[in-house]
């Protein structure tokens, strides 16, 4: 189940971290999933010391719990945590396509545009791991038209607590094939070089998402409505 890259020259523990935290974004150690150090560290082929480093790590992030006598798991998500995290999406992408309009050139328009004809293309085909990918480098690249840095960083640490979910809410793609649309019409926007217009354009994609997850997440994500 998992594996790492043993001639990188990164420091073993953070290897292991980095791999068990894509597998836990990613929904391959699913929630509520026992982190056995022992079992842990034959999959990955290492010592149980980088294990628990890594998994010390983990429940700083979140996305592990430890708890006394029962050992440490990979953490649930509930509707509300989901609803929480696009609360925030919803303003930094915001804050970022307002100010990207002022600032984003026509080859990163164009670029916005490769991007999103690839994403319907793979909501066509059915390709989940392309539709999260593309779907990711839309809105990073609106991030990174906005040339702010801080913002930037803000934005990945969202990005990545938006991904854990992701997983799950395509796995009916069908619902999503509006988002090209959306995609298009934040495009439109940003080309306006109107702020305030590209704002709006970037909430209302975001504000759609979280008002869909509020009208039927407990059923869509198979999860607990509220915790």
């Amino acid at each position: 189940m998992l594996d790492i890259d043993l001639q990188s020259h990164k420091p073993l523990r953070e290897l292991v971290y980095e791999q068990l935290k894509n597998q836990i974004l990613e929904g391959k150690i699913a929630p509520g999933t026992r982190m056995m150090e022992v079992n842990l560290a034959e999959e990955m082929g290492v010592s149980r010391t980088p294990v628990r480093e890594a998994i010390r790590k983990l429940e700083k992030d979140g996305l592990v719990v430890i708890e006394p006598r029962r050992g440490a798991y990979a953490s649930e998500i509930s509707v509300q945590d989901i609803i929480d995290t696009l609360t925030v999406r919803s303003n930094l992408e915001a804050l970022a396509a307002s100010i990207a309009a002022e600032y984003i050139q026509e080859e990163e328009l164009a670029e916005l545009e490769r991007i999103t004809d690839l994403f319907e293309e793979a909501i066509n085909n059915g390709e989940v791991d392309d539709m999260v990918e593309l779907d990711e480098q839309f809105h990073r690249q609106i991030v990174v038209s906005s040339r702010n840095k801080t913002l930037g960083q803000l934005s990945e640490t969202v990005q990545e607590l938006a991904l854990r979910f992701r997983y799950l809410y395509y796995d009916d793609f069908s619902r999503y094939r509006h988002m090209p649309n959306e995609h298009n019409r934040i495009i439109a926007a940003l080309r306006s070089k109107k702020p305030e217009i590209a704002a709006d354009a970037a909430r209302i994609h975001t504000d759609n998402l979280k008002q869909f997850v509020i009208n039927e997440g407990s059923t869509a994500f198979k999860l607990k409505r509220f915790e």
